[in-house]
């Protein structure tokens, strides 16, 4: 080999090691009464960080889903078949619960648990999370209808992944899905045309299109249509008792961004047999059951992706030499770091808040209630928002060799953007943040906030506290994004490391920060802040 190709100063892969030790992560398990999953997260995180892992990762995204519409004697089909390393991902999830084990398990802090466990793997790819979050949101929704609810939420709860196409009482575990959105209306669902004329039997026959349907071979979904007594949710299985597929048809998958393994399709629903779900005119209401639960999944999905963003700037930077010194030395790039690292901290602090939320609003807690309600709404805005600006400059981090697939930094850039329009876009997340203000929630949001701590905490909350009641949509946005900061100052200011809480405070609240990462002010512990990401 020519001496031109010798390598030096080049980056190890970053393999072999624990995705799950995360110091807020684990800080939060612990704190919200699910420190007993530990060593079960300590199994996965191991596995998530291992070379195996992260070639499923890749290959699923490689080898995209690919829709046979019809089959070799030109009988629909309405199969989708995807890389082997899909179904490697799903089982893993699956077999951690990842999916519904909440419902079924009465630990406290089981939905904590498995947000934890929901955030460490899906960082080792994102788009399989998509089937996952909506298996575990579907059963409370389901649970309006209790004969549905008792014939299926064993089969959703199963650790047992079954891909095949079958009758779903036969298989050993079942995935559902939703299909919402039509081309006409996108969020406005109240728009939507497809058609629900009911039967003798009970069943209705759904006729119309659906414009976006993700994870189109789940077993079950859930579906909004018209009915005579207005908008209504079915259930609609791809499979019918008789073994006869419903006339479910995919006409053709999404070419998206990214969340390349996961398939998005159009659908025609043409007759097709559903059940309902809750009462007819109600869809909305129940439905918005399972949206609730997705939006906490947008909110970890977010978190998950700036851990996985900062670890990758951190190693980078670690094992890279520049102009004499390593990269992590030299004190503009630590202060790049170190605000990755603040902002990841944050996100990840509040996602765990938020399912302890959950834990305590399923157990019949309204104050908890109350304050996931705004909170949700509040994280799912802001979150999501912070994404994709933080991919951009993790990737940065990297150079060049950043930019480049090998590195899987393009991946998660291309993902960044989904959670943010996923189950509502920013100005819906804003919106809904004025409805739940409205319904009663600004007690409880107040009430988690905590004061006499820091000054620079006090006073923005004092302000926000002015700037409430003059909230409208014209405003919704910066309030929205201020309420974010708040909440997320709080809870490090009471729960984070020093470092970190000094340095939210001094950026985010004390308004001493730049536009772009890397602008923390003079006096952080940078050091501190970067160590505690925890990687090599």
């Amino acid at each position: 080999m020519p001496a031109t190709h010798v390598v030096t100063n080049q980056v190890p892969p970053l393999v072999g090691h624990d995705v799950a030790a995360d110091a807020a992560l684990l800080d939060g398990l612990h704190r919200h009464g699910a420190g007993w999953a530990e060593p079960e997260l300590h199994e996965l995180g191991q596995l998530a960080g291992s070379e195996q892992a992260q070639e499923w990762g890749r290959l699923a995204n490689a080898y995209p889903p690919v829709l046979r519409t019809h089959d070799r004697y030109g009988n629909r089909s309405d199969e989708v078949e995807y890389h082997p390393a899909y179904h490697e991902l799903m089982t893993v999830a699956v077999r951690h619960g990842m999916h519904a084990a909440p419902w079924r398990d009465e630990r406290p802090g089981a939905h904590t648990a498995r947000a934890a466990r929901f955030y460490t793997w899906t960082q080792v790819e994102a788009g399989h999370g998509c089937p996952i979050s909506m298996t575990y949101a579907v059963v409370p929704a389901l649970r309006h209808n209790a004969a549905i609810a008792d014939r299926y939420e064993p089969l959703l709860t199963s650790r047992s992944y079954d891909p095949g196409l079958r009758v779903p009482d036969t298989k050993l575990g079942l995935t559902a899905g939703m299909s919402m959105t039509e081309k006409q209306g996108g969020s406005d669902v109240r728009a939507n045309t497809t058609a629900a004329v009911p039967q003798a039997d009970g069943s209705y026959l759904l006729t119309g299109h659906k414009w976006f349907t993700s994870a189109p071979m789940c077993d079950l979904f859930l579906v909004l249509a018209q009915a005579p007594g207005g908008l209504t949710c079915f259930l609609l299985p791809r499979v019918l008792p008789d073994g006869t597929r419903n006339r479910m048809h995919l006409q053709r998958l999404k070419d998206k961004l990214g969340n390349r393994s996961n398939a998005s399709s159009e659908v025609e629903y043409d007759e097709a047999v559903a059940w309902p779900v809750g009462e007819e005119g109600q869809g909305v209401r129940t439905i918005i059951q399972m949206v609730n639960m997705t939006r906490l999944d947008c909110v970890i999905g977010a978190a998950a992706g700036m851990r996985q963003g900062v670890v990758q700037a951190v190693h980078h930077a670690t094992h890279r030499q520049a102009f004499g010194s390593y990269l992590v030395d030299q004190p503009l790039m630590a202060n790049v770091l170190a605000d990755l690292a603040v902002e990841s901290e944050a996100a990840t602090t509040l996602a765990m808040r938020l399912a302890a939320a959950t834990d305590r609003a399923m157990a019949g807690d309204e104050a908890e209630t109350a304050f996931r309600r705004l909170g949700l709404a509040v994280s799912k805005y802001w979150l999501c928002k912070r994404a994709a600006v933080h991919a951009n400059e993790a990737l940065e981090c990297l150079g060049g060799n950043g930019y480049v697939e090998e590195s899987g930094m393009p991946r998660l850039y291309r993902d960044a953007p989904l959670n943010s329009i996923w189950e509502g876009s920013g100005n819906v997340a804003a919106l809904d943040v004025l409805r739940a203000m409205a319904s009663g929630g600004t007690e409880a949001f107040f009430a988690e906030l905590a004061t006499g701590a820091d000054t620079r905490l006090d006073a923005a909350i004092s302000d926000l506290r002015r700037r409430l009641p003059e909230a409208d949509q014209s405003s919704a946005r910066r309030v929205v994004e201020r309420m974010a900061l708040v909440l997320q100052g709080s809870l490090l200011v009471r729960h984070g490391h020093p470092a970190v809480a000094d340095a939210f405070c001094a950026s985010r609240l004390g308004g001493d920060w730049g536009a772009a990462f890397g602008t923390l002010p003079f006096g952080v512990d940078t050091a501190a802040i970067v160590a505690r990401v925890g990687v090599k």
